[in-house]
């Protein structure tokens, strides 16, 4: 058939190879079986707590989410409990970062000594299990009045995410071109304003990927909550989350469900926020 001269012709369809479609089939698997115990949390959370017989439900039966969820606010006290979660999320995350983004700038932009011997000595924080720290750190806090006290989580906090951020943060920098700080250096930055006014800004990236894995893994942190702390006003949520299910079989595992499901919607959140911050940065660096 002939083309009208001046229009665009259409590209020939290919016929899908079978190497796509066993690659597209594949990732199909995999993301029906991580999304799997999602759908589980979901179903069994929408379950109300007086119809639950004891066998886990595949398909959704009736809805009592909002039922459950307050059911857990309630008993398990969460408004409190997911405050000082915030703060020790929030607080302890941007404390890292800043932290770790001056050891990168040190160790990678700055003219030191054995930077490989830094990265491993700041790195190894997250070689060893963090079950080996709870019996000194115990002692220690008892010993020195931070046991149960919420600056006591917040330095725990701050140590176990900086090697992590550190880790993100050295790799970024190492992205950077380094004659951007050679030009600045040559104009007579010095380093402190090379770090604030050009190392920090082209970071703003990593530093915000960094806060989230961090704030994720803080909010998320059970070891440490249980641990050092006992007093409502001081433990965090998922502290308070294993006292309500200590109390399963009062409550029921919808109602447990359903507090999980809560607790975990600030993470999902702050999520996404962040994922809209990576899209602008991308495009202001364009």
């Amino acid at each position: 058939m002939p083309t009208i001269p001046g229009t665009p012709r259409r590209a020939p369809r290919t016929r899908p190879t079978p190497g796509r479609i066993l690659r597209n089939t594949t990732l199909v698997v995999i993301s029906l079986v991580w999304a799997l115990p999602t759908w589980l949390l979901l179903v069994n959370a929408m379950v109300p707590a007086a119809d639950y017989g004891g066998a886990p439900h595949w398909w959704p039966q009736g809805f009592g989410l909002f039922d459950n969820m307050s059911q857990a606010w309630t008993k398990a006290d969460l408004g409190p409990s997911m405050g000082n979660s915030l703060l020790y999320a929030v607080t302890s995350a941007a404390a890292a970062i800043v932290v770790a983004t001056t050891a990168a700038f040190a160790t990678v932009i700055m003219p030191v000594k054995h930077k490989t011997l830094w990265f491993w000595l700041i790195y190894s924080g997250t070689l060893l299990p963090l079950q080996v720290f709870l019996r000194p750190l115990f002692l220690a806090y008892a010993d020195t009045g931070l046991y149960d006290a919420q600056f006591g989580l917040f330095l725990v906090y701050v140590a176990i995410a900086i090697p992590f951020a550190y880790f993100i943060m050295r790799n970024f920098a190492l992205t950077l071109a380094p004659e951007i700080i050679e030009a600045a250096r040559m104009d007579g930055a010095s380093w402190w304003r090379v770090f604030w006014q050009i190392h920090v800004p082209l970071s703003r990236s990593a530093m915000v990927a960094a806060f989230v894995f961090q704030f994720v893994a803080v909010w998320n942190d059970l070891l440490f909550g249980i641990t050092l702390s006992t007093s409502k006003n001081i433990r965090p949520v998922m502290a308070a989350l294993a006292e309500l299910q200590g109390n399963y079989s009062n409550v029921g595992p919808p109602v447990v469900l359903g507090g999980a499901l809560l607790v975990s919607l600030p993470t999902v959140v702050l999520f996404f926020s962040a994922q809209r911050f990576f899209v602008s940065s991308l495009k202001l660096h364009g």
